[in-house]
């Protein structure tokens, strides 16, 4: 569970954290393909009460799109699934607030063992401007790999507990 960080060049970034998860695949992927499971586990769901969510595009998989806004912490953004498959769903990341970027974020599914899952959570991206400033004291691992932590654990959760109830 060692974070690891990738730089590139000046301002790219790479920041990645996996879980092993006691649920079969197809569970897992259900859970990341539908952007209305991400209430679920997203550990973004609770930095604001009053986030305002607007679901577009497909309902699940390739074309569905999320878009947020909230108070300073949550900011303002949106994701679209570009690319769906059972062993890996690339999501596009927009934020618009508190500073503008685009990351391109992958979900890694592999199956391990009985009925496990192993996920890789992979986010790369490039900082500009205010983020770039800010990343120079932050490293983007630093500010959203305990994020993506939280997110695999309640996942986890998540999909052990659904598959409890299925069974």
């Amino acid at each position: 569970m060692a974070p690891e960080s990738n730089v590139g060049g000046m301002g790219d970034f790479e920041v990645v954290r996996n879980r092993t998860i006691a649920a079969p695949r197809e569970r897992v992927h259900e859970l990341i393909n539908d952007f209305h499971a991400w209430r679920q586990w997203s550990p973004w769901e609770d930095v604001d009460p009053d986030l305002r969510r607007d679901y577009s595009g497909a309902e699940s998989g390739v074309g569905a799109k999320y878009a947020w806004e909230g108070n300073r912490k949550a900011g303002k953004g949106n994701m679209e699934i570009v690319s769906s498959a059972p062993e890996r769903v690339e999501v596009r990341l927009t934020f618009e607030k508190p500073w503008k970027a685009t990351n391109q974020v992958a979900f890694e599914l592999t199956p391990s063992g009985d009925a496990a899952t192993d996920v890789t959570w992979r986010m790369t991206g490039r900082t500009t401007g205010m983020a770039a400033l800010f990343g120079k004291v932050f490293s983007m691992d630093r500010l959203v790999g305990k994020d993506f932590e939280k997110g695999l654990e309640r996942l986890d959760t998540a999909a052990t507990r659904s598959a409890g109830d299925a069974a």
